[in-house]
């Protein structure tokens, strides 16, 4: 399986830009080595600053990449999309959550 393809479930840790719907609403959007250690961590408030209090935190978007200055080079690019075109990527085939 390819690390674009990769099963969010059971996997080895990889890197990958993800999404999270904020409980107002709003999306963040993050780059980690492994999505489901950095999700607990914003659900227990020790993840970003921006996420704590702002609960409850849905994935809505998740990428994966082939390394981290992949993932850090996605996320900024990601970040500066204006708020409806971060919402059509959760739609768009890119996403891993949608597969």
């Amino acid at each position: 399986m390819s690390d674009n393809t990769r099963d969010t479930k059971n996997t080895a840790p990889a890197p990958c830009v993800y999404m999270l719907r904020c409980g107002d609403g709003s999306l963040y959007t993050g780059w980690t080595n492994d999505f489901e250690k950095r999700l607990a961590a914003h659900r227990s408030g020790k993840g970003a600053k921006y996420t704590r209090g702002r609960g409850p935190l849905e994935p809505v978007y998740l990428e994966f990449m082939p390394d981290k200055a992949s993932a850090v080079r996605r996320e900024a690019a990601i970040k500066k999309l204006p708020p409806q075109k971060k919402r059509l990527l959760v739609q768009s085939p890119l996403n891993a959550l949608r597969r």
